[in-house]
């Protein structure tokens, strides 16, 4: 795992977490990872009827505020899936 400066105080995975709960009704969230690079998981019925990239954008855009200037405490998201319940 690489090292990526950041001023963020606190807990970058219950940030993202929070956000994605805070977007995406029902969600069911898992996040692991460190150093700016993270790995998450989404379940949530919102999904439903939805494709992949879809689904994918709605957590992205959950999560977009964390990932945006060059301090930002995610650099990238190395796996995304989301599910239905």
């Amino acid at each position: 795992m690489s090292s990526h400066p950041t001023d963020f105080q606190g807990s970058v995975t219950d940030a993202i977490r929070e956000a994605i709960l805070a977007a995406i009704a029902g969600a069911d969230v898992l996040v692991q990872g460190g150093g700016g690079h993270y790995s998450i998981e989404v379940t949530s019925p919102v999904f439903a009827g939805k494709n992949r990239v879809e689904s994918q954008r709605l957590v992205y855009s959950a999560i977009a505020h964390l990932m945006r200037g060059d301090l930002a405490p995610v650099h990238a998201v190395d796996s995304l899936r989301t599910n239905v319940p």
